[in-house]
């Protein structure tokens, strides 16, 4: 496990190693539709770092480098006395990083940002294509408990 990583809030500077890391992951559903001009995503990042129920985060290394990143979204909700859930969105390692735990540091990290929050839960999906990541949820605890379904829009 590499220790000198470093897990903070993105910063706009980070936004180009951001897209290539979450593209280069892309599955089949998403490689036609994803594209190279990084600048292009700008919007969409400053919007989520405006959101006050969102926050994007890095895994950086001891060089500075983004090596990994993920979305923590706050949903509220009634069930469970109405207690907020958290759902993490594009948690994805630098192909040359996996393996060396910065995955495990950056689950565990938005696990202490949930429980901090008083969530019931931590709840994600995964690309049914990723089966590398499913068994790594498996052995964090996480149980497929559910079915997940999309409708692609665009």
């Amino acid at each position: 496990m590499d220790t000198d990583i470093k897990i903070e809030k993105a910063e706009p500077d980070h936004l180009q190693a951001i897209v290539a890391i979450i593209n280069a992951g892309a599955t089949s559903i998403r490689r036609d539709k994803e594209f190279e001009g990084w600048q292009d995503y700008r919007p969409a990042f400053d919007a989520l770092v405006a959101a006050p129920e969102v926050d994007i985060y890095v895994a950086l290394n001891g060089a500075g480098e983004v090596v990994g990143t993920y979305q923590i979204h706050f949903l509220k909700g009634l069930a469970f006395r109405g207690r907020p859930r958290a759902e993490l969105e594009s948690v994805h390692v630098r192909s040359d990083q996996r393996g060396k735990g910065v995955g495990r540091l950056m689950m565990a990290h938005a696990e202490d940002l949930a429980r901090a929050q008083k969530v019931c839960m931590v709840q994600l999906t995964s690309n049914r294509e990723r089966e590398g990541s499913h068994h790594f949820y498996r052995r964090l605890g996480y149980d497929q408990s559910h079915l997940g379904y999309k409708k692609m829009l665009i």
